[in-house]
């Protein structure tokens, strides 16, 4: 059957699962700011945030931004310049990021538990004068001070916000052995950093909705991880789109627990459910216990995470206990999300009240985050459809020439959410966004995909990701699905190692589901299913069992990270 010749961006096969949702949906030109701003006027008694127990009202939590805006003044923060944040999930956190937009400043959000190297490399590239830092990761930025390559530094602490009594314990728990903050002039302390903003009449700076507003980090799996500027055009674009396709609305609940220095975490689960009015329960720090504990007390409305806190959640026998009846929506993203996972949470959850399942999404830092999401029609291996305002297509790598529907090919995207640039990186911009003939600006993604006649995506594999072995190319993702979805592994790995006879041979690394498991009678019976369902040159010729596979900061799997340890072993026989 000869392939259907694709004119994705024009035809747009999609829209057809759309129903009432709109194709294009107005982007509002105002801030980020503005745009909480507004949902605090309509909603202002509406929850905005819960942490830990202590809520904050729309109204309550404008009043957090704009003292901090203050204070940022008085520090000496004008529009234009660059904060650092390295702080997780906590109101401080929040009130920052939305108070250095209304500022018309930028907010570099970092990882706090980055190396020294990456948060050098993350102040000297925003040309960052000041950064806010929580009092446990104080350590990571005072040889910056000493250098001179910060003048100040704003000291959070986690338990700013902590109802008394959770203080308290928090005090005499965890805060015992958090080192007690130097008296210093270039340090400052919350309280003392919001206090010296009392004087200052006004702060406010608003700035063209278009202009860089946000630096967020890629993952760096490779090299030191490239800033991406992003403004709030294209946050507020996300949120609208997002809004519309999920159905969120006033009064909806979202758990974020996915780090708000990752697009994920602060484009969908905080910008987007505050814009829709919808409370954010903020979680602090990630554990299955605690995470089940949250659902179990808040039955959120919406829930999202990366696969392998979907696994840690079924493998905890208490996740049996949620309540899952009010659930509207479930969202897995940051890295693939194979069938065999969603079957199994689908069918845990709606045992346990839920009406919807778990969906995919897929995107990059470089659009915020998701630019395509699965709709109620879910159709196996696909990530989904493009998001309201987002065009998608297939092409030849590196070129603009569509290929036929099926055909594997580069995901190519454009639409409002598309960054701005890489800082300071004008090479790696240029390659990245390219102008088409059409006029329009896309984003050459990296990642290779199929699109169907009906406009369903499907993720394959990073471009630079593939391995030749005999010649041939054997791609790491798909071995790994193949891996995955045999009952006996529970995460797979797959990396090529130097090999005499094929130059390169594949090599796996497993997380078994049982650990107690007879490894030899395990590696027969998956190296069995890979050549059932591999071509010969794909299938592993080595497979090592892990008790867990290293991560990026990010959650996904640090695959380089493994190279890297193989190739010290090879040194140390030579």
């Amino acid at each position: 059957m000869q392939a259907t010749l694709a004119r994705a961006a024009e035809d747009r096969p999609w829209l057809k699962y759309f129903g009432s949702t709109p194709a294009e949906i107005p982007v509002p030109e105002i801030s980020m700011y503005g745009m909480i701003l507004e949902t605090a006027k309509k909603y202002p008694d509406y929850q905005a945030i819960d942490y830990m127990g202590t809520k904050f009202t729309f109204v309550e939590f404008m009043r957090l931004i704009d003292s901090a805006a203050k204070a940022l003044t008085a520090l000496g923060v004008k529009a234009g310049d660059t904060v650092t944040l390295s702080m997780p999930n906590i109101p401080n956190t929040l009130a920052l990021f939305y108070a250095l937009n209304k500022l018309g400043a930028r907010a570099a959000m970092t990882h706090p538990l980055s190396t020294d190297v990456e948060l050098t490399h993350y102040v000297e590239q925003t040309g960052s004068r000041f950064a806010v830092t929580c009092d446990l990761f104080f350590g990571r930025f005072e040889q910056m001070l000493k250098d001179g390559k910060l003048e100040k530094l704003v000291i959070a602490h986690i338990s700013d916000y902590l109802p008394a009594v959770k203080k308290a314990g928090f005090k005499i728990t965890k805060g015992r052995k958090i080192n007690k903050i130097p008296e210093r002039d270039d340090v400052i302390k919350w309280k003392d950093f919001l206090k010296s903003g009392v004087k200052i009449h006004s702060a406010s700076n608003p700035k063209d909705s278009r202009e860089g507003s946000v630096v967020l980090f890629s993952g760096g799996t490779t090299e030191l991880p490239k800033g991406i500027l992003l403004s709030s055009y294209n946050f507020n674009a996300l949120a609208v789109a997002a809004e519309a396709i999920t159905g969120l609305s006033p009064g909806d609940s979202i758990l974020a627990i996915l780090p708000v220095f990752h697009g994920f975490g602060l484009g969908l689960c905080v910008h987007t459910c505050l814009c829709a009015a919808a409370k954010v329960v903020l979680v602090p720090e990630f554990s299955a216990k605690k995470y089940i504990a949250n659902l179990i007390k808040h039955r959120p409305t919406f829930i999202a995470g990366v696969p392998t806190l979907f696994e840690a959640l079924m493998r905890d026998e208490n996740f049996a206990k949620v309540d899952f009846s009010r659930l509207k929506g479930a969202y897995s993203g940051g890295d693939s999300l194979y069938p065999g996972i969603k079957r199994r949470f689908d069918k845990m959850i709606m045992a346990q009240g839920s009406k919807v399942g778990l969906k995919e999404g897929y995107g990059l830092t470089e659009t915020v985050t998701a630019c395509v999401i699965s709709p109620d029609a879910y159709r196996e291996n696909s990530m989904g459809l493009p998001l309201p305002n987002i065009l998608c297509k297939i092409c030849e790598p590196n070129t603009e020439n569509e290929l036929p529907y099926g055909e594997e090919g580069e995901i190519l995207a454009t639409g409002p959410q598309l960054m701005l640039e890489y800082i300071d990186a004008p090479e790696a911009t240029t390659e990245a966004l390219k102008v088409h003939s059409d006029g329009r600006i896309w984003l050459h993604t990296g990642d290779l995909g199929t699109m169907d006649a009906d406009g369903y995506i499907y993720f394959k594999n990073r471009i630079k990701r593939v391995l030749k072995v005999s010649g041939m190319s054997v791609y790491p993702v798909q071995v790994e699905q193949v891996l995955e979805n045999h009952p006996l592994v529970f995460k797979a790995c797959v990396i090529g190692v130097p090999d005499d006879y094929q130059m390169t041979s594949v090599k796996a690394f497993c997380v078994l589901n049982d650990k107690s498991a007879d490894k030899e009678k395990a590696k027969q019976e998956i190296l069995a299913h890979c050549h059932k369902h591999l071509i010969k040159w794909s299938v592993p010729r080595e497979i090592e069992f892990r008790d867990a596979l290293p991560q990026t900061l990010v959650g996904k799997v640090a695959y380089t990270k493994l190279e890297q340890e193989e190739a010290k072993k090879r040194e140390a026989y030579q």
